[in-house]
């Protein structure tokens, strides 16, 4: 029995599929088949049912599976603290984050990230908040990145990384007072918003600020469900109409898609997004490093720290 053995039999058991356990692994199909085997004859257990479809885990095996995830974490705390003792930070980190964020923090500060720590292997996965929490309790991720807060993850440690100012990005002059960069909630034609999908908190925080439903704007013989920001930019520049922008968006905008960004009127909205995950957790001095490079590099440019007195913050849920 090896360490490699193991980390085979919780692939199979997680994607109750030889080929795609195998291809997770990085190995072919009849090596890994081949090592389980070996596994199941040293041990005189029988891991898997290969007869059916998807291959189930036996009642035995499940119990070897939750005793091999025990050994690797302790294998990866071992590993961890070696490095920690040489001062160097490495590695791998399983790291969730919703999509509304996701885009506008992997191609700057998780890249830089990355670029200053080579030894850590940084794994990155677009899921909804919920799928998220998920995904933690079963230990498939090590940490999340969600707005809060969120009452389905009051059972994890939240460390805060950044408030970012909730605008608008319209076609027209909806909502728009005597001073054309501000919008009132009140006055948005709600018949002329476009929204994310349905369980995405952006898509929950706009409804709160503006009380809002799906626009009547699209053609009737179309059904359209948006997951993201980028795509409902383009149909407010394409048909027309209003949605709502996370400021770190702005970044990643045109100069004349940019003169269509607009404020809501004082108290400005905002979103509190924050990293959750267990503790205490062996991976914590890489989660500290992450944390501290995505909160000191954002908090300066944004809104928010420039002046919170003028803000007020919208709940995800």
């Amino acid at each position: 029995m090896n360490i490699q053995q193991l980390e085979y039999l919780i692939a199979v058991d997680k994607y109750k599929h030889f080929g795609n356990a195998a291809q997770a692994c990085f190995i072919t199909q009849p090596t890994l088949s081949a090592m389980i085997q070996k596994f199941e004859d040293e041990m005189d257990v029988k891991v898997f049912d290969r007869t059916t479809h998807p291959i189930r885990t036996t009642d035995v095996g499940s119990q070897i599976i939750i005793e091999a995830k025990k050994v690797i974490d302790a294998v990866n705390e071992l590993k961890n603290k070696a490095s920690l003792l040489n001062n160097v930070l490495a590695g791998k980190l399983n790291l969730g984050i919703i999509p509304t964020v996701s885009g506008f923090l992997l191609p700057t500060e998780i890249f830089d990230f990355l670029r200053q720590n080579s030894k850590i292997e940084l794994n990155v996965k677009e899921m909804t908040t919920d799928n998220i929490i998920k995904a933690l309790k079963t230990g498939e991720l090590d940490a999340g990145i969600i707005s809060t807060p969120y009452t389905a993850a009051n059972e994890f440690y939240h460390d805060h990384l950044f408030n970012e100012e909730l605008m608008i990005y319209t076609s027209d002059d909806e909502g728009k007072n005597e001073d054309d960069s501000f919008v009132i909630p009140e006055e948005i034609d709600v018949q002329k918003v476009w929204l994310l999908e349905e369980g995405n908190c952006l898509r929950t925080q706009f409804e709160n600020i503006c009380e809002l439903r799906e626009n009547a704007m699209k053609p009737k013989n179309l059904e359209f469900v948006a997951s993201n920001i980028n795509t409902l930019i383009q149909m407010v520049d394409k048909l027309g109409g209003i949605s709502i922008l996370p400021e770190l968006a702005i970044d990643q905008l045109s100069e004349r898609q940019r003169t269509k960004v607009k404020h809501f009127r004082k108290p400005f909205p905002y979103r509190k997004i924050s990293m959750i995950y267990y503790k205490p957790t062996y991976k914590q001095k890489i989660l500290d490093e992450l944390i501290n490079t995505i909160s000191g590099s954002l908090n300066p440019k944004l809104n928010f720290h420039k002046n919170p007195e003028e803000f007020v913050a919208v709940k995800p849920q």
